[in-house]
């Protein structure tokens, strides 16, 4: 397994733009699908978006489609989440996980970081 460390979350104005990094330990994170997951006050974990291990396919979520970009950086052990034109709906703990090839659950996750939109 790997650990993850997120970091970046904060406080920003609607409209703003944050990006959130997620280190992950070992030698074996590119062979890791990264996911980034939120959960809202009193709602359900939900998935943002992940990343497959080479970084070139990605899928969103339809409530952050077009808004949020996920990138990785294989040679840093780094995935990030770029939040554009953010929403007072995005303010949630958002997490990454990582899941191996061919594993459905993700079986590794990082503490979560804050990220709080103000209107």
């Amino acid at each position: 397994q790997v650990q993850l460390v997120e970091s970046g979350g904060g406080l920003v104005q609607a409209g703003g733009s944050l990006r959130l990094s997620c280190a992950a330990s070992g030698r074996t994170f590119s062979s890791y699908t990264m996911g980034w997951f939120r959960q809202a006050p009193g709602k359900e974990r939900e998935s943002v978006g992940a990343i497959r291990p080479s970084g070139g396919s990605t899928n969103y979520a339809d409530s952050v489609k077009g808004r949020f970009n996920i990138s990785r950086d294989n040679a840093k052990n780094t995935v990030y989440l770029q939040m554009n034109s953010l929403k007072p709906e995005d303010t949630a703990v958002y997490y990454c996980a990582a899941r191996r090839i061919g594993v459905i659950e993700y079986s590794s996750w990082g503490q979560g970081t804050q990220v709080t939109v103000v209107s």
